[in-house]
């Protein structure tokens, strides 16, 4: 079994002033990434409204499984026009982890 997980940092647009709006762009992404069966949610930068950091994970019975599901996540993420990806942190964690 092996766990792959994801952060993605975004910036959000500049009309993003309130929580309220910044809710309004990170609802919906995280709605699209549970589409892939994975678990996602805010993990990040709850505090600031322009930023948000979105944590992403994914169980498959093996790694070239894992890595598929977040590489289709990230480039899901990175395709949406309304928001800039900043970075990605990736992990794999095996049986032996």
């Amino acid at each position: 079994m092996f766990i792959e997980t994801a952060v993605f940092d975004l910036l959000l647009p500049g009309d993003s002033q309130s929580l309220k709006h910044k809710r309004s762009y990170v609802r919906p992404i995280i709605a699209m990434l549970k589409k892939y069966e994975v678990s996602a949610a805010e993990v990040g930068f709850h505090d600031l409204h322009g930023r948000a950091q979105i944590g992403v994970a994914v169980v498959a019975p093996d790694a070239a499984q894992a890595r598929a599901v977040i590489d289709t996540c990230e480039n899901q993420v990175a395709g949406r026009p309304e928001i800039e990806l900043l970075s990605v942190r990736r992990r794999l964690y095996g049986d032996d982890d």
